[in-house]
């Protein structure tokens, strides 16, 4: 049978996705796992990418890579996003990848990015003929996609994040409630002047940030994506968590159970991009799915194989 790895180099972490694929074209999940680089850190203020948060990404790659080796993989796809669409010295990078880790990774525009985000979402959840809105917090931009079932009637992308607001509003350390205030604020006039449609059944999250925060809904000491996949989190949930991350410094944060500690410093402003989200669309709860871009990927890219 044949193996497959697909890799999604993102603004604040890196993915990679491997599955063994069966004669009937089914994947089976072999390896799935994210580092957490901050690869756009202060990229927004800056232009380009810093030389440590390169150097971060270039040593995920590199474990992965070894992932990889050790699987015997046949094949494999990495594409990159936000960050790397946007630096200066994207180049320079994508560079340095090729030949210190042996990696060619291919910058996607923000369109084909949906493209796999709803494709990856249809596939896992079994989109029916609902209108849906399928939003992707990441750590520099935001995706929205709007669907009926599995048709695509509108996507673009926001440059919100979660590391980018992070650096932009939450300067101190515990984050004092004015800044937070700000951050809200901003995310309100931002999102008021995007149109939404006006009927929407069901709205799906996906993404570290959300993912992460229904990790800590459920107390999850270890990570179970199946348990993430499919669950309905609400608005107040989302509203409880941001208390909460508002009560802790960083370093406090780093102990809540189902935080990964190394998305402690964002969470903050991830779960705040999620409670704007979920007013702006008037909705109380939202359904979260576990699969993103590098799963939509390795069909894309691995089915007819």
């Amino acid at each position: 049978m044949a193996r497959y790895a697909t890799l999604d180099v993102g603004s604040n972490s890196v993915l990679i996705y491997i599955a063994e694929k069966d004669d009937a074209g089914n994947f089976k999940t072999l390896e799935d796992r994210a580092a957490i680089t901050k690869l756009g850190e202060d990229l927004k203020e800056t232009g380009v990418l810093k030389p440590e948060a390169m150097d971060r990404t270039i040593e995920a790659l590199r474990e992965f890579k070894a992932l990889m080796d050790k699987y015997n993989i046949d094949d494999y796809a990495a594409i990159g996003t936000m960050a790397l669409r946007e630096a200066k010295n994207a180049k320079e990078f994508l560079e340095r990848v090729e030949k210190e880790v042996g990696l060619k990774i291919e910058v996607i525009p923000g369109e084909e990015e949906a493209k796999l985000s709803h494709l990856a979402v249809v596939l896992g959840l079994g989109i029916k003929d609902e209108d849906v809105v399928i939003f992707d917090i990441g750590g520099g931009s935001t995706e929205f996609i709007f669907s009926k079932g599995p048709q695509i009637q509108n996507k673009f992308s926001l440059n919100i994040g979660a590391l980018v607001l992070t650096n932009k509003f939450l300067k101190f350390d515990p984050v004092k409630r004015e800044e937070h205030d700000e951050l809200f604020k901003y995310l309100k006039e931002e999102f008021a002047k995007v149109e939404f449609p006006e009927k929407i059944d069901k709205a799906i999250g996906m993404g570290g940030n959300v993912t992460s925060i229904t990790a800590v809904k459920f107390k999850m000491e270890k990570y179970d994506p199946n348990k993430v996949q499919g669950a309905v989190v609400t608005k107040e949930e989302v509203k409880n968590q941001i208390e909460l991350y508002l009560s802790k410094t960083v370093e406090e944060r780093k102990s809540i159970v189902g935080l990964q500690p190394k998305r402690a410093e964002t969470i903050l402003a991830g779960a705040t991009i999620l409670y704007a989200i979920l007013d702006r669309l008037g909705m109380d709860s939202f359904v979260v799915s576990d699969r993103g871009i590098r799963h939509g990927l390795m069909f894309a890219r691995f089915s007819q194989k």
